[in-house]
């Protein structure tokens, strides 16, 4: 029963609450990594359905089949109090046809849907994870990882050193990529896509795909893209009596080697060997700066690979390319990258026992569990690598709980022997020794106050002074071996009787 306006009215306030509806759950305060993730994906939602109702709304506007302008027309026409009756009596119509139909207002909707947002279950679950994947916050590459090793060629390594390399792409030579390493590649990419489309739902990979494309497409031509050097030239790619065409400027120079040293050249290219010497001239210096893809394949002897090395040429680019987008995803990934290698360093650090508790007290918390909480601290200890105070017996253990203060590093305070006798290889007080005027030597070990440092290096000053050696006069030797002072040795020069 919706008439053309109607529809049209009905688009712009779906339009502003959308808009609405995206600004709230972006303000709303997220105390969690799934709650994050949930207001992303419910933002991804009400965008697709924001850009749906645009592009239905544009159609309404275009009119292409004359609906609208038939409607605006029949409503400011000279019969439009007739129009209005007979509207009218359509919806009295279906009303009687219909009499326990009910028109649910959108504001409804959208007052449900902010409810939902404000007071979501405990265990909303929007997007699927596995378990090694933690609702996004680690990556699961253990297929990938298991792809890599059953490479030909690639060092066997550990699952952690998988993680630190897995896009260190250019340091496998390119002679072993082939088949199987294009095949690892593509399920790479998959995964870090599929990874990508769940944790950063906004994000639009299609533009994303055509930036790298792009810039790769740059680097390729420059042979500047990592892994990939670019080829010498065409007249490298065979070996033979190769002739190096840098110093040629026209085939009138190269005519004047001679057939014989056209031929040796012609050969070691694979291209064709006959013809007078003007013809062979031609053709071996149209092949100046080319790869041998871009050479044309007439120019080919028979039987020379010359369209399976433009075929090879395409597949290698076709690699380099998906490494380019591999580049870009593990970037994009890098925080959960380094999540993950910490992550796994962790479990393999416990034993099995702790593995089981671990797991049981992850079954038990909730994922929603505010991780900006401050522990319960109330003695100040510090943290261990769990996030927790370590236990009071280890503190006092490490002498953590004797305070030492230093006066040359402002007053600062160091906690513990341990981190008192390694702050004065340090840049605090290096900085302040280096303030006072004095260098930060062996002889100022443990000494933390001004004065005590100010006396000690004055009294070092006077000791190096009174070891220094002190030139006394100068004693001279005549012709004869006689030894004289200087004043001698200068009245007896004046006199000549030297």
């Amino acid at each position: 029963m919706e008439t053309l306006l109607e529809l049209q009215r009905r688009y712009h306030e779906e339009r502003e609450r959308l808009i609405q509806a995206m600004v709230e759950e972006t303000m709303l305060r997220k105390n969690s990594v799934r709650e994050q993730l949930n207001s992303d994906h419910r933002k991804k939602t009400l965008l697709d359905r924001f850009s749906e109702v645009t592009s239905n709304l544009k159609e309404v506007y275009e009119d292409n089949d004359g609906l609208r302008k038939q409607e605006l027309s029949a409503l400011s026409g000279p019969n439009e109090f007739a129009e209005f009756y007979s509207r009218l009596k359509q919806i009295k119509d279906f009303h009687k046809k219909y009499p326990n139909e009910i028109s649910i207002p959108m504001s409804v909707e959208f007052e449900q849907m902010k409810k939902e947002r404000e007071n979501p279950p405990e265990d909303l679950t929007l997007v699927q994870f596995s378990d090694e994947e933690g609702y996004g916050r680690y990556l699961d590459l253990h297929g990938n990882y298991n792809q890599y090793i059953n490479l030909k060629g690639v060092e066997k390594v550990d699952y952690t050193i998988y993680l630190m390399i897995f896009h260190l792409l250019y340091d496998i030579p390119k002679e072993r990529k082939g088949a199987e390493y294009r095949s690892y590649l593509e399920g790479l990419l998959d995964y870090l896509g599929d990874y990508v489309s769940r944790v950063k739902p906004l994000l639009d990979q299609s533009e994303i795909v055509e930036e790298v494309k792009t810039e790769f497409n740059k680097q390729w031509e420059a042979g500047t893209f990592p892994g990939w050097p670019k080829e010498a030239g065409g007249n490298l790619a065979y070996s033979g009596a190769r002739l190096d065409l840098s110093g040629f400027n026209s085939w009138e120079e190269l005519a004047s080697l001679g057939l014989d040293r056209l031929k040796s050249a012609l050969i070691s290219l694979g291209l064709k060997c006959g013809g007078t010497l003007e013809e062979r001239a031609q053709r071996l210096f149209s092949t100046k700066g080319k790869r041998m893809s871009e050479i044309e394949p007439s120019l080919f002897a028979k039987g020379q690979p010359a369209r399976e090395s433009k075929q090879n040429g395409n597949k290698a680019r076709d690699i380099a390319f998906l490494e380019a987008q591999v580049y870009k995803f593990t970037e994009l990934l890098s925080e959960q990258r380094e999540a993950t290698k910490e992550n796994v360093e962790r479990k393999l650090a416990r034993t099995e026992g702790e593995r089981q508790e671990s797991d049981e007290e992850q079954g038990l918390q909730s994922d929603d569990e505010d991780e900006d909480d401050i522990p319960y601290n109330p003695k100040n200890l510090p943290l261990g690598w769990d996030g927790k105070p370590i236990p009071y017996w280890l503190y006092k253990l490490h002498g953590l709980n004797i305070s030492y203060n230093c006066e040359i590093c402002g007053n600062f305070t160091y906690k513990g022997p341990k981190a008192f006798q390694r702050h004065f290889a340090e840049w605090r007080h290096a900085h302040g020794m280096r303030c006072l005027g004095i260098p930060n030597t062996a002889h100022f070990a443990n000494v933390t106050q001004i004065e005590d440092a100010v006396n000690l290096w004055a009294k070092l000053k006077t000791q190096k002074t009174s070891e220094r050696w002190q030139a006394e006069e100068e004693e001279y030797e005549d012709t004869l071996g006689n030894v004289v002072n200087k004043r001698t040795y200068e009245d007896l020069k004046r006199q000549g009787l030297l």
